[in-house]
Order: structure tokens, then C-alpha cells, then sequence
């Protein structure tokens, strides 16, 4: 008989963000060695183990689930790794909390104790293979993916915008301008989507596409010229690599997220919030086609860690561990 597999997480299909794309890949990858259930709360029902996207904002569900004895694995999200699992203690509770604990890129590993590590895995989040798409002849597009709010940054790909005078440029934006994230500066919103909406108005090339289909979304991105991930904290994105196995190359701030995945000498990196660095990066994609060429080099190059195959293996592997292993002895163990 099959074992019940509960993954919580925090934004379901409504949300269309990054950890539901991720809880909706990872119940794909179990469903024909599992009966999965994707919640955003555990009901209390019996199930073999539990995986819990968000160790903050599902901490309820995982304190609850923990008391049951069962397996629990927590996913840690870039707002969990950079900021809540030092500020807050319901976050610590999770991970104190957890049988395992899993970072989406091998950076991740370094914001953890030595205690957290021993029990915790990489699993580097994948997409399919999409072939490049034809680009926009008449103007060289720049895709910004993501629900507007603060950790995303937008505001200093629309100020990098501002610096180039290039009239071509597009700044093509896909994603909700108000809050459908699933939360915004800790959970109380912010104005990120207000004050990007008036930078579009006052510059034409900026355009806005609002939140799309998740494949729609993918078919955009594989018709863009770079992608831009400006962001402040990312746990290990998925539009990096959707970007990458569709062949589009990326400009990214020098957050650990990002550099887990694109390496640390990647050439597209700049400081955190740096306008200036980040115009400078577009000029040189848009004019110099050795440094272009070279920015799509260095993402083929690592295309192949992004394979679904490698992460299906990965996330059963995780779930076997979870729902069969004696946690309690282990548990047990931890605290001698």
C-alpha cells in the first residue's frame, strides 16, 4: 500500500509563486510511489510523513505534525534561510523541529548550524527543457518574473532602466502587482507593486503583463534576450532555471540563492540594490555580444544540474527517508 505524503505549503494554485510551482512539481514526482495530499495547513489526518515548505510561515502546521511522531522534512525559502530562522523563533522551533531539513542550492547549506547541517539536503529544483525562442527583433527585451514585493527588488531593475537611454530596451514584466505572493515584508504587505506600477507610467518602455499561466510564463521567458532576478533574498529561484533550460541567460544581484545556483564567479552577478552596477551589466549584454555569448556559456554550462530526473530522485528519496525511517529513535538519539 501506498504511504499518505502531506506537502504543506504556504501558497497554493492561487498564489502561482515559487513554492507552489515547487510543492505541485515535487506531488508530480511521488504521486506513483505515494498517495500525495498539497495543503496549505495539516488537518490532523494520519499520513507517513509531512513536508513543510516555509519553516515560519507553516510553523503551526509543523509543531502540530511533530507531536504525531511522524516524519517531517522542512524546505527552507530564502525569506526562511536570510532573515526568519535568526529573527524569529518559530522558525527556529521548525527547524529544531524537523527529521530533515532541505536547502534548494548548496549555499544554503552555510546559513545553517553544524547541528542543522547533519540533517539536512541539497535538492536543486529543476524545469524542463525548452528550446530558445525567437526574440523581439525591434527591441531587446528584459524579463522580470515575480509577484511584485519587497525581497524581489524591482524597483532597481526600473531605476538600471532609467539610467540607459537606449530606447529599445523593454523591461517586460510577468507577475501580480499587488501582493498574491503569499506575503510580503514578514506578512504585512508592502507598497513594492505601487511604486513599480508609477515607474512604468512614467517610462513607456516598461511593460506590464500582469500574472500569467505558468506556461504562458515559460513561452515569454524563452523569447527574452536576459533575464533579470534583482532580488533581495531568494532561497534558490525557480525563473533562474526556467531561464537557463529554455536557453536565455541571466543577470542576477550577488545574493547566496543566486550564487548557489549560478556559481560564484558567474559574470552576471551585481551588489544587492546597485542600479548603477546592474545598467552597466545591461549595456554590456545589449552591445558587447562576447560578454552575451559568454553569460549563455556559462548557463548552458550548468543546465544539466537543473534536470527533473535529478530532482524526482532526490524528493523520493527524501520522502522514502521521511515516511519509513524510525524518527523517534533518531529523535531520541538527538537529544542524548
Amino acid at each position: 500500500m501506498k504511504p499518505d505524503v502531506v506537502i504543506i505549503s504556504p501558497a497554493l494554485a492561487d498564489a502561482n509563486n515559487g513554492n507552489w510551482q515547487t510543492a505541485r512539481r515535487w506531488a508530480s514526482f511521488l504521486r506513483d510511489q505515494a498517495r500525495v495530499t498539497v495543503a496549505r495547513t495539516w488537518d490532523g489526518s494520519r499520513c507517513a510523513a509531512l513536508i513543510a515548505l516555509h519553516a515560519r510561515r507553516s510553523a503551526d502546521s509543523i509543531a502540530r505534525y511533530a507531536a504525531s511522531g511522524g516524519g517531517l522534512g522542512v524546505v527552507l525559502t530564502g525569506t526562511d534561510l536570510y532573515r526568519d530562522i535568526r529573527s524569529d523563533a518559530s522558525a527556529r522551533r521548525s527547524l529544531e523541529l524537523a527529521d530533515r531539513l532541505v536547502v534548494l542550492q548548496p549555499a544554503g547549506l552555510e546559513e545553517l548550524t553544524e547541528r542543522q547541517r547533519a540533517k539536512a539536503t541539497v535538492i536543486v529544483q529543476s524545469a524542463a527543457q525548452l528550446h530558445p525562442g525567437r526574440p523581439r527583433r525591434r527591441t531587446f527585451d528584459l524579463l522580470l518574473v515575480a509577484h511584485l514585493r519587497a525581497e524581489k527588488d524591482p524597483l532597481t531593475a526600473a531605476r538600471a532602466l532609467a539610467l540607459l537611454d537606449d530606447p529599445d530596451l523593454r523591461l517586460v514584466h510577468i507577475g501580480a502587482t499587488g501582493d498574491r505572493s503569499g506575503g510580503g515584508a514578514a506578512d504585512g504587505g508592502d507598497a513594492t507593486g505601487e511604486d513599480f506600477v508609477a515607474a512604468a507610467a512614467h517610462d513607456p518602455r516598461i511593460e506590464l503583463h500582469g500574472a500569467l499561466p505558468h506556461a504562458t510564463t515559460r513561452q515569454l521567458i524563452r523569447r527574452g534576450r536576459i533575464l533579470l532576478l534583482p532580488s533581495r533574498m531568494e532561497g534558490g529561484a525557480n525563473v533562474i532555471i526556467e531561464a537557463i533550460r529554455s536557453g536565455v541567460p541571466v543577470i542576477a544581484s550577488r545574493i547566496g540563492g543566486s550564487v548557489g545556483l549560478l556559481g560564484a564567479d558567474y559574470p552576471g552577478l551585481f551588489p544587492v540594490g546597485d542600479a548603477a552596477a546592474l545598467a552597466e551589466l545591461i549595456r554590456r549584454a545589449r552591445h558587447e555580444p562576447g560578454f552575451l555569448a559568454g553569460l549563455r556559456q556559462r548557463c548552458t554550462q550548468r543546465s544539466a544540474l537543473f534536470d527533473p530526473e535529478r530532482e524526482r530522485d532526490a524528493v523520493r528519496a527524501l520522502a522514502h527517508n521521511l515516511a519509513f525511517a524510525d524518527h523517534a529513535s533518531s529523535k531520541e538519539q538527538e537529544q542524548q
